[in-house]
């Protein structure tokens, strides 16, 4: 085992309508400061020469954008909801660039919508427009993705379920109403956690900044950033408020940390991933 450098940008912190949200005229969403600007989720984790996404929110154009990122290696998909996957079809530009299929990872369910929801991606009949040519593989444990250990979490949200990630020392845990005592247990010794905290008030789908705050305590992480925040919190305002170690996140923020690589000995993928369909996977690991 050899440790390297694991980076990672937030390209978006915010709740699903966005923020400024459209016609609201409060505070938050009037707010001069850049940290109240918020779009939506998704997170970039460089390793290497590797760049990984974590979700295909809305705003992925914008944020690829900003952050001038130049090719995609693989998308890590926490579930099907339309913020956090509704940008997947700005992924072609990537493959027109490099010439190749993007690898996409994510529950049996969760890929099964987006099969369902996006069918002209994964259609076999000829198209005459260019769409985006994406591999998908079904997640069923921890798995080894260009040398770096990747580890899905299983999240309660609301009456459904998803996935956070845990890639060494880093956790990242949006959309999440509950995090059951299995997966609390595989999230020991963090150093810096990303976790859903929507706002104040409680909500039936996510945690509310005083139930993150309680998750966040039991867990111990070096630091906590609160996720997926709605135009009821102002960053400068609100930030005063909470305990030490514990941070609203915001879009565009950084983090450098090291990663223990795992040696590439034998497959490249673990048996815990399975191709719905052998004949759509064509990715160079």
């Amino acid at each position: 085992m050899s440790f390297q450098p694991l980076n990672i940008v937030l390209l978006g912190t915010g709740t699903s309508t966005g923020i400024p949200m459209l016609g609201c005229r409060c505070e938050v969403c009037r707010s001069a400061d850049p940290r109240d600007r918020r779009t939506r989720c998704s997170a970039l984790i460089s390793w290497g020469e590797h760049n990984l996404l974590i979700d295909t929110g809305t705003d992925l154009y914008h944020q690829a954008l900003r952050e001038g990122l130049q090719h995609v290696d693989g998308v890590l998909y926490t579930h099907a909801h339309a913020d956090h996957v509704h940008g997947i079809d700005d992924l072609r530009a990537f493959n027109m660039v490099t010439k190749e299929s993007i690898p996409i990872f994510g529950s049996p369910s969760t890929l099964a919508i987006i099969r369902r929801n996006f069918h002209y991606i994964f259609s076999t009949e000829e198209s005459i427009g260019f769409r985006p040519r994406l591999d998908p593989w079904e997640i069923g444990g921890p798995f080894c993705l260009f040398g770096l250990p990747i580890e899905p979490i299983p999240l309660k949200h609301g009456p459904g379920e998803a996935y956070g990630y845990r890639i060494g020392p880093f956790a990242y845990l949006t959309d999440c109403s509950d995090i059951p005592e299995s997966s609390l247990e595989r999230l020991r010794g963090l150093e810096i956690l990303i976790l859903d905290g929507l706002r104040f008030r409680s909500h039936p789908s996510h945690l509310s900044i005083a139930e993150a705050i309680d998750l966040a305590q039991r867990l111990g992480a070096d630091r906590t950033l609160l996720t997926h925040i709605c135009h009821e919190v102002s960053h400068a305002r609100d930030s005063r408020n909470l305990p030490p170690g514990i941070e609203l996140a915001y879009d565009g923020q950084r983090f450098s940390l090291f990663a223990e690589s795992a040696e590439k000995v034998g497959p490249r993928l673990q048996s815990t991933l399975r191709p719905p369909h052998e004949a759509n996977n064509r990715i160079r690991l």
